[in-house]
């Protein structure tokens, strides 16, 4: 189903063959009381799917029960979703996860099947001690707000390799001293192995990955995901990678629209879509012995186009 989903994008010219995207993964925690739920980290029951998205668009989908680890078996998931889409010609540009894939198997697999990669760092002592090694901070300002930023030598997993630690810290709200770095600043790291962009644009594209999660939002609460029709899992997999292909064939969709209703933007949720594209009065009438349908509109429906 994976599969039809990404020849269905295809096939809309969503995606195209042998043109470079981006990358990004995550998973979601759909909470649910099935009868096969089990606890999450957030103190609900139910399943904690890894997906993977391409700008707005669902590529890839493997379900996995609510008590797992957000690393275990994340590796595996990673080297199926990148040769499904090798083997339908797409191919990959950067990879952006969060912390939850940082782990030495893991950024093996995105290194291995993507040109560049951006992996949010977990901390650790011995990265403790390097940052706190640094002196010539940059400043810089992100959306009205400054950070100090430098970039280091990532030595953790792989000495052998040339990856960069791009680091970021502001002063906390409080002020108040951290007993292990021994000042008052927060620290965010990203592990990347592109070391032509600023640091500033790394943490800029990093950012940019919020835009992917409210794909989960619109799944949530317009394809259904909050409320799963089945108690197995397996047939709730199924209904995850249907909607996931609903939601993509309503990009599509939209998209045409768009073009015509200036009213209806590509970024419309479908309750508005509904209300000012679907919600209609018409008739059908028979005419010249054809039933014809007549709608009491002066919107633009027939200037409509699908190819």
């Amino acid at each position: 189903m994976n599969d039809l989903n990404i020849k269905s994008l295809l096939l809309t010219k969503q995606l195209k063959k042998n043109r470079l995207y981006d990358f990004d993964y995550d998973n979601q925690i759909i909470a649910h009381n099935k009868y096969d739920a089990k606890h999450t980290y957030k103190k609900t029951t139910g399943y904690f799917p890894g997906i993977a998205t391409i700008a707005d668009k669902i590529v890839y989908i493997e379900n996995r029960d609510g008590n797992t680890n957000v690393k275990t078996g994340q590796a595996e998931t990673l080297e199926r979703a990148y040769q499904l889409l090798g083997n339908n010609g797409i191919k990959v540009n950067r990879s952006r996860m969060d912390a939850g894939s940082y782990s030495k198997e893991i950024i093996d697999t995105v290194a291995k099947n993507s040109k560049l990669f951006y992996i949010r760092a977990n901390r650790c002592t011995a990265m403790t001690n390097q940052i706190s090694e640094i002196t010539n901070w940059k400043s810089i300002e992100i959306n009205h707000q400054s950070y100090e930023v430098e970039s280091i030598f990532f030595l953790q997993f792989f000495q052998d390799r040339k990856y960069r630690l791009a680091v970021m810290r502001e002063k906390n709200k409080d002020g108040q001293t951290n007993i292990f770095t021994g000042d008052n600043f927060i620290y965010r790291s990203i592990l990347t192995n592109d070391w032509n962009s600023s640091e500033e644009d790394i943490i800029k594209y990093y950012n940019m990955r919020g835009a992917s999660e409210k794909i989960f939002d619109v799944q949530n609460n317009d394809f259904g995901w909050s409320r799963l029709p089945s108690s197995d899992m397996n047939c709730n997999t199924v209904f995850l990678i249907l909607t996931a292909m609903m939601k993509n064939f309503y990009n599509y969709l939209i998209d045409k629209v768009s073009e015509v209703f200036e009213d209806i933007p590509p970024t419309s949720r479908i309750k508005r879509f509904i209300f000012s594209f679907i919600s209609v009065a018409g008739k059908w009438i028979r005419q010249a012995r054809q039933w014809k349908l007549k709608l009491y509109t002066d919107r633009p429906y027939e200037k409509l186009k699908f190819r």
